[in-house]
């Protein structure tokens, strides 16, 4: 039987990440949630996609992430898989979708990789979440777990606060980290979580930590696209560091667009569609 080969070489896959964590080499991750970005953050070189139910608070404008549907991630998912070569697509399974039973569960998660096109999907929980990620696994479906702060549970925790402070709430997090690397997942992401208990966590454990708000020391390290360039709104979490400014670019492009537009200044000649000489003489024979 012939195989076919219809990725690049340098394709991200688990044995990539799994080899970096051996080797000690730091990887990335962004989110994605369309094509054009995505095709961005991929020919930049980032080395995993999360299409996150973020999509809730940086595009659809939700207060939170709780109204995300699965048809608003399988859909940017889908973009997302079309403009991607080399990062992996991991996309996240949002509030409900994984709430009632396991069947479920693992039929929404193939829904994602089936039409969305997801290479792995992502669960928030600790111990809660063990059964279910070992679930995922055997019927063939990589898991990125997620534990400190868990946006989808904000109404529980009451907002968004750092997760692990105290000695005993540092060990339920190291706990849950291995629990979930023996139930099979292959990350775990640590977010909102002190730099001391993520770097103890990633050394505990030999699966990838994936870091947003968590320190240095984690494996990989993650954030919203749009926070990275500047395009979110309102006050932005200590660990976001803006390293562009597109809001403004673009705010000041569209600006100077619609002043040629009321001055006479675009389109012009070149800009537009004429018509050849023989043509204007009939056109003037026309006009009488």
């Amino acid at each position: 039987m012939a195989y076919l080969q219809p990725d690049k070489p340098e394709k991200v896959y688990l044995p990539a990440i799994r080899a970096a964590k051996e080797k000690g080499e730091k990887l990335v991750c962004l989110t994605a949630y369309d094509y054009p970005t995505a095709r961005i953050v991929d020919e930049a070189g980032v080395d995993i996609i999360l299409v996150g139910d973020s999509i809730g608070n940086v595009i659809h404008g939700y207060g939170n992430t709780i109204p995300v549907t699965l048809e608003e991630i399988c859909s940017a998912c889908i973009a997302v898989k079309r403009a991607t070569e080399r990062a992996m697509v991991v996309a996240d399974l949002p509030y409900g979708t994984y709430h009632v039973n396991a069947d479920e569960t693992v039929r929404n998660a193939l829904k994602l990789m089936k039409h969305g096109g997801a290479e792995a999907i992502k669960l928030e929980g600790g111990r809660n979440r063990v059964d279910l990620v070992k679930r995922l696994v055997d019927e063939e479906i990589p898991v990125v777990a997620h534990i400190g702060l868990t946006p989808q549970s904000v109404y529980k925790m009451g907002g968004y606060r750092v997760q692990g402070r105290t000695a005993e709430q540092a060990k339920r997090l190291v706990e849950d980290a291995k629990m979930l690397e023996e139930a099979g997942a292959f990350a775990i992401v640590l977010e909102l979580v002190p730099r001391e208990v993520a770097e103890i966590i990633t050394k505990e454990i030999e699966i990838s930590t994936i870091g947003i708000g968590a320190g240095a020391e984690c494996d990989i390290q993650v954030l919203v696209l749009h926070d990275l360039v500047g395009m979110t709104f309102g006050r932005q979490p200590r660990f976001v560091r803006k390293y562009a400014d597109v809001t403004k670019v673009m705010t000041e492009a569209i600006q100077n667009w619609a002043s040629d537009v009321k001055n006479g200044a675009y389109p012009n000649e070149k800009e537009s569609y004429g018509l050849t000489e023989e043509t204007k003489a009939e056109l003037d024979k026309i006009r009488g």
